[in-house]
């Protein structure tokens, strides 16, 4: 490599007609730092610069950077307008993925701003490659590989508390132990793992606190509690919303003094542990009821991990029952999975998330013969759903959820319908795999509409 080739790229788009020759500074103020700017049409790279100003920011360049983001993994917009971006534009520009907004007044250190994110950037890409992610958590469709990025991020430059969200079966565990084991502190020591929901109250003392010799019947030696074992590692508390409010008491305080004793001594000791702590039950209602300490939960979520359920990512259904079913038969080569199976598995329910698909797969390869793929005769007998039932929770959480922030965004009824008319037209020619008169089969509708809607996609 020459000494003056620039060693990262960026592609750079203006969305502002007032202000486009700024972009010519841009570029050069990134050569500087030896990053290429290229024109976003004719980049090959997934960062992007997009400059834009108050006055842009229509529905048209809304549209702009929705299929920027597609096609990019990070977006920088720099505000090249005088008047700061009025708080609602900037929020749904965050909303949108954007991940940060410059204003033009930073000039002087835009370039050093951009660079440190690429480098930032770089190093998690970098471990999101690694074997330790790829072969663990296994996953590509665009949530999963945003949400594994934050975990990083959170892991290598951070050793702040971290609070993980999910449903059951959901990989919390998982995404615990990588978050302990990239951890960078130098002395760092082993993850201890602690299952509240399992914890009698009268033994809460022993399994935190540890206790001495002689401190109560049966007590025949000095036992190291979860405190003790952690310090200068991690302390998992998994299910942390089980515990009951005064235990919930005990663990604050040794969380903010960093200190305690053994049950059955009078000497204080030190413990400095990392604490990520895991649960699928909504903390901030059960504090407004009172059954979680507010001060707790203020403590424990620093850093906030959500993690989505099996039905918010089933594109990853496929790559997900492959690996499941080498760990059921103990080998690396596995059956091919035929597409009649893989459809019941991508419509099937899973209210256990990845843990129900992985018991699935173990049903399915223990009837599998041992030649030739995975075919509909390998499905256990308890698992022959009718193929025609639709699942019950299709219309839940994600859908919902998605409504009800565009209602807050002000999108009318009208949009809401196009564009999950879109989004269902997509998603069934891609499961159609470009088959047009099987996608219209599958939407139940006529063949003629889906070829409209494929000419108007193709035309834009």
């Amino acid at each position: 490599m020459l000494a003056n080739q620039p060693l990262q790229q960026v592609w750079l788009l203006s969305l502002s007609a007032t202000y486009s020759k700024s972009l010519e500074n841009i570029r050069q103020w990134l050569l500087q730092k030896k990053i290429d700017g290229i024109p976003y049409e004719k980049a090959d790279c997934d960062v992007g610069i997009v400059l834009l100003d108050e006055t842009c920011l229509d529905e048209s360049a809304v549209a702009s950077l929705k299929a920027c983001l597609e096609k990019s993994k990070h977006i920088i917009a720099i505000n090249a307008g005088e008047e700061i971006l009025p708080f609602y534009k900037a929020w749904e520009l965050l909303c949108l993925g954007i991940d940060d907004i410059l204003p033009w007044r930073y000039q002087e250190h835009i370039a050093q701003i951009i660079q440190n994110r690429l480098n930032r950037w770089s190093i998690v890409e970098h471990t999101l490659e690694s074997d330790r992610i790829s072969n663990q958590l296994i996953g590509s469709c665009r949530k999963w590989k945003k949400l594994l990025r934050q975990v990083v991020e959170i892991a290598c430059f951070s050793n702040a508390p971290v609070l993980i969200l999910g449903e059951s079966g959901t990989g919390k565990e998982l995404v615990a132990r990588l978050i302990h084991d990239l951890d960078k502190r130098p002395d760092k020591e082993d993850l201890v793992l602690l299952d509240c929901s399992t914890i009698v109250p009268d033994l809460f003392g022993s399994e935190f606190f540890g206790h001495e010799k002689g401190a109560y019947t049966n007590a025949v030696s000095i036992r190291e509690g979860a405190f003790a074992l952690a310090n200068k590692g991690s302390l998992f508390l998994d299910e942390i919303g089980e515990l009951p409010l005064n235990l919930q008491a005990a663990l604050l305080r040794v969380i903010q003094e960093g200190t305690y004793k053994r049950i059955g001594s009078n000497q204080w000791r030190k413990t400095r542990f990392r604490l990520i702590s895991a649960t699928n039950r909504d903390l901030v209602d059960f504090a407004e009821k009172g059954s979680f300490r507010q001060d707790l939960l203020f403590r424990i979520n620093a850093l906030t991990i959500q993690l989505p359920s099996l039905a918010e990512r089933k594109e990853d259904i496929p790559a997900l029952a492959a690996h499941f079913l080498r760990q059921a038969m103990n080998r690396s080569e596995v059956p091919d999975i035929e597409k009649p199976v893989l459809e019941y598995l991508m419509t099937r329910e899973y209210r256990g998330n990845l843990r129900e698909l992985k018991q699935l797969m173990s049903r399915i390869a223990y009837r599998y013969a041992g030649t030739g793929a995975l075919t509909l005769g390998c499905l256990p007998e308890i698992d022959r759903v009718t193929p025609t039932r639709r699942p019950r929770d299709w219309q839940n959480n994600g859908l919902r959820n998605a409504i009800r922030l565009a209602l807050a965004n002000g999108v009318g009824l009208k949009d809401i319908k196009r564009s999950a008319g879109d989004i269902a037209l997509e998603m069934a020619v891609q499961m159609a795999e470009g088959q047009l008169p099987v996608a219209a089969k599958k939407l139940g509708v006529s063949e003629r509409l889906v070829q409209g809607w494929w000419k108007e996609k193709r035309q834009d």
